[in-house]
């Protein structure tokens, strides 16, 4: 069984559970900023989430404020912000930090998962971790790489099968 189900969350909202509400399903894994330049990659993943969701993939959003204080505002101040700029519908936790003293759980998991390109710590917002059913963590995307680019798709598409 995979580690990753009993790492507890803090929804967005407030709700409180674990990343096990995501047994049975793929899941990207995403560090968000409201401030960023790649904040419109939010549209890319909720276009993503809808076109998906329906066949058993999540998305689950961490905001965090640790580049370039990218994420200022407040919990309440991002969820209206990703719901009035891009109708995002996926689940956001709360804020979190994705590296350093503090780093969330669930980020001190993700970050053990090797590729050849991405290592390690968390380098900017936008990174994306791909789980599959099986709690897996079976990919790995950079900032730069699109939510609805070929190679995301791909293994999203892999993921769920």
């Amino acid at each position: 069984m995979s580690k990753l189900y009993d790492i507890p969350l803090t929804f967005n909202d407030g709700t409180v559970g674990d990343f096990g509400r995501f047994r049975g399903k793929a899941v990207l894994v995403v560090n968000v900023a409201s401030q960023c330049g790649f904040t419109p990659q939010y549209g890319g993943l909720e276009a993503l989430y809808e076109k998906y969701q329906a066949q058993g993939f999540e998305i689950l959003g961490v905001p965090c404020n640790q580049f370039a204080g990218q994420e200022p505002g407040t919990d309440e101040d991002i969820a209206e912000f990703c719901d009035k700029n891009f109708g995002v519908t996926f689940p956001l936790t709360k804020k979190a930090d994705v590296r350093g003293k503090h780093q969330h759980p669930l980020y001190a998991e993700l970050t053990k998962f090797k590729n050849g390109i991405l290592p390690g710590l968390i380098k900017w917002n936008f990174e994306k971790f791909l789980i599959n059913r099986n709690g897996e963590i079976v990919a790995r995307f950079a900032p730069t790489v699109e939510p609805e680019s070929a190679e995301v798709v791909a293994a999203v598409e892999e993921a769920l099968a």
